[in-house]
């Protein structure tokens, strides 16, 4: 089912700022692997494409002296083992909502965790997972921090940026893309405004050096959503009304210069959750808690804090 990556025997020294290997843990059914740090309410942090759970390591340090902290690298990506069959669409998402039932059930019979008042902090595909897994389990969810995501049909007028329609729909460009590790290179320089130090820029890309580790970084791409009626979204449909997630506190921090998930998609959230806490971030792109920093932290912490 699934390989271990080659980079599960890196230096703490090539991750700066990243908790270090004490923090770090393995799901024992999958190897996944996650971050554990801090105590208090659970706090379980989902990263997107093409990262890992390096994102996260500025908001970890933050919020760890009040909370626990679980950040898991997504099966295929940062630690965690690759998938050995490709897998794209709803059953990408499918693999990916296995491998957090196996992290609940580790965090809730084996260590003894609560299963219930959960916060859960999404960022791009973080975001489609992260809720599905939430409409499935209704009540472990009580809280939710959305940061430049989506989990709904893309709103009217929406197009996807003409380089990832080239790679989702182009299985040459798909190669090619996978061949030069293309996406994480563009990443790591075009999705910031901030520019990241040389470490930090290595440090992400470090899980994607070898060529057998970037198959799920392209499987993502392929798998973003086309039309309305596309399967992806019908995993993101409530099973019944008590299983919403509408009245749900919620905070959406967003980063108002990305090109990826932009200033729309961030109106169809408030029009979907009024309720939501909104803090716009004027010079932040789509990696919006390095461009923003202690800001978004502080507001983050606030809102867990209920302040």
């Amino acid at each position: 089912m699934i390989s271990v990556p080659s980079a599960v025997n890196v230096h703490a020294r090539a991750l700066p700022g990243y908790p270090g290997p004490r923090h770090w843990r393995q799901v024992p059914v999958t190897g996944q692997h996650y971050v554990d740090v801090g105590s208090g309410d659970l706090v379980l942090f989902l990263h997107g494409n093409p990262t890992w759970s390096y994102l996260w390591r500025s908001l970890l340090g933050t919020l760890s002296s009040d909370f626990r902290c679980i950040a898991p690298d997504l099966a295929g990506f940062g630690l965690s083992p690759r998938f050995l069959k490709p897998q794209r669409g709803a059953d990408c998402l499918e693999q990916q909502l296995a491998c957090l039932d196996h992290l609940f059930h580790h965090l809730t019979d084996v260590q003894g965790l609560p299963a219930c008042r959960w916060t859960l902090v999404v960022h791009d595909w973080g975001g489609p997972i992260g809720i599905a897994w939430a409409l499935r389990h209704p009540g472990v969810v009580a809280r939710l921090v959305v940061l430049n995501s989506v989990a709904f049909p893309w709103p009217a007028g929406y197009r996807l940026p003409m380089h990832m329609r080239w790679i989702r729909d182009s299985a040459p460009a798909a190669a090619l893309a996978r061949a030069g590790n293309v996406l994480p290179r563009a990443a790591v320089r075009l999705r910031v405004v901030r520019r990241l130090s040389e470490a930090e820029r290595m440090a992400y890309l470090l899980p994607f050096a070898d060529a057998q580790n970037r198959g799920t970084v392209v499987e993502f791409v392929q798998s973003i959503p086309q039309g309305d009626g596309d399967p992806v979204w019908r995993l993101l449909k409530a099973p019944d009304a008590e299983s919403s997630i509408a009245r749900l506190p919620i905070f959406i921090g967003w980063g108002m210069r990305d090109r990826l998930f932009t200033p729309a998609v961030l109106d169809e959230w408030i029009r979907r959750f009024p309720q939501a806490r909104v803090r716009r971030y004027g010079d932040a792109g789509h990696f919006v808690m390095e461009d923003a920093g202690g800001e978004l932290d502080r507001h983050v912490r606030d809102f867990l804090l209920g302040a």
